[in-house]
């Protein structure tokens, strides 16, 4: 993958990841970022650091049953998919990071991908919580239907390009939109573009097909 690293992940985003108020879905995409940018990654640990310095100085409260809470937190991380694990290193041939290949479970040809229109395909992550995440792959020189949004989507580029007006974004780069967005990304033309993307709402098509499809794709 790519190291040189254009698009980054805002402040405000990493600030939640630390605190660990982020659905599973944004976790996986940010945690891929992690292990292949150096500079989010150091931006990351000072915010660690900050909430570590935080419990060091908040007063304690006392617990009423300690077993009881001891074994509730062990039956959470116990539940959790979240990656604990954030190797600095790419697996399978530089494509798929290491938090990322923990959900697909055997590198890139293990992606069970599901063809949704025009020569693009998706295989949806198994998550919990108010997100989704998803791998896209979209032909190179391909457009997505024009689309608006209600919330909020992250996504990181693995592989190929994606132009989104005069914006380019290439492996290791990360792409934030919200809902004051309405975009139609573009595939580079030079290869098959795929992505790693996370979204908390559905996508606000303005075109009819894509709606009248969308609750079959989960789109």
């Amino acid at each position: 993958m790519n190291t040189t690293i254009s698009h980054h992940v805002s402040d405000g985003l990493l600030l939640n990841y630390s605190a660990g108020n982020l659905p599973e879905g944004f976790n996986i995409v940010i945690a891929s970022h992690l292990s292949v940018c150096d500079d989010c990654r150091a931006r990351a640990e000072s915010f660690d650091s900050i909430g570590g310095t935080i419990l060091d100085i908040i007063e304690p409260v006392n617990m009423i049953s300690f077993h009881q809470s001891l074994r509730a937190t062990q039956e959470l991380i116990t539940a959790s998919n979240v990656p604990t694990n954030l190797p600095c290193s790419d697996i399978e041939n530089d494509l798929l990071p290491a938090p990322l290949n923990n959900y697909v479970g055997d590198g890139i040809n293990a992606i069970r991908w599901r063809p949704i229109g025009m020569g693009a395909k998706q295989s949806i992550l198994s998550t919990s919580g108010s997100a989704t995440a998803r791998l896209l792959f979209v032909p190179a020189g391909s457009s997505m239907p024009n689309h608006s949004h209600k919330g909020l989507e992250v996504t990181l580029v693995l592989k190929g390009a994606l132009i989104d007006g005069d914006k380019r974004f290439e492996p290791g780069d990360v792409q934030i939109i919200d809902n004051d967005t309405n975009h139609s990304p573009i595939a580079g033309e030079s290869d098959d573009c795929i992505c790693l993307t996370a979204t908390d709402h559905p996508l606000q098509f303005k075109s009819l097909m894509p709606r009248l499809l969308q609750p079959f794709l989960r789109i």
